[in-house]
């Protein structure tokens, strides 16, 4: 009875007009900076990403440490960026 329901027209067209739309949908709505949607893409398996998200865990708990009340402050997001960068530009020349 369900093969039946599949070969009507209005199923066919239904399948054929609205599948292509909800794949995009899908698509659009997934974060593109994830890990898993990376893996799911390129069939890769990042371990970098973790190690950046380690490294900036470590960061921001040494700046919490050291100043209090940073992360309250404004520049706090790009001072962490900024010691981040330096950190891997300082990794990358050793």
């Amino acid at each position: 009875m369900a093969d039946n329901f599949r070969n009507l027209k209005i199923v066919k067209k239904l399948k054929d007009t609205l599948s292509p739309k909800l794949r995009w949908l899908k698509f659009s709505n997934t974060d593109k900076k994830s890990k898993d949607y990376i893996q799911m893409v390129s069939g890769v398996d990042l371990k970098s990403m973790d190690a950046e998200r380690e490294l900036e865990a470590m960061v921001r708990e040494q700046l919490k440490a050291e100043f209090p009340n940073i992360e309250n402050m404004k520049s706090y997001e790009l001072l962490v960026d900024a010691v981040v960068h330096n950190l891997k530009k300082k990794d990358l020349l050793e």
